[in-house]
């Protein structure tokens, strides 16, 4: 199938397919006389594979090491545990970050209760403050947690 017929089987964009294949998670398709790609479905059960663990969050590292034993059925599947239970680690880091910002911005909306100039805005007046002044325990925006990773188109 050509890269337009997996893009829509798949229902992925064609050039996260093509970022996928620049990041070396999907093998480079063969081609035809004119130079165009042509998947097979392997093609498409590993961009599945791929679309799924990025569901799930993962950044691209884990899901190249995930592909490694995928593509190696014969090793032990300790290390994907282990791969898991830090990506579990991550993630529940996340959502403490993201309760503190949620209290802070809960504690941001209650300087200001009812409409009125925005010279008085409460919220307005806060966040024009250093953000030092801010909270005692500012968490700051929340990024993602993981690194070596980058964000696919």
């Amino acid at each position: 199938m050509k890269i337009g017929d997996l893009s829509k089987k798949t229902q992925t964009q064609v050039e996260t397919i093509r970022y996928y294949e620049r990041e070396g998670l999907l093998p480079e398709p063969d081609r035809t006389e004119g130079n165009y790609r042509i998947y097979s479905m392997a093609h498409a059960e590993r961009l599945a594979f791929i679309r799924h663990c990025r569901n799930l969050d993962m950044a691209l590292d884990e899901i190249r090491q995930l592909l490694r034993f995928k593509d190696d059925p014969a090793s032990d599947c300790g290390d994907v545990n282990a791969l898991l239970d830090e990506h579990i680690g991550h993630v529940a880091s996340r959502i403490r970050e993201l309760r503190a910002l949620e209290k802070q911005l809960k504690s941001l909306r209650e300087r200001c209760c009812e409409a009125q100039v925005t010279a008085n805005c409460g919220i307005l007046n806060e966040l024009s403050r250093t953000p030092s002044t801010l909270t005692k325990n500012s968490a700051g925006h929340v990024h993602r947690t993981h690194t070596g990773g980058k964000a696919a188109p």
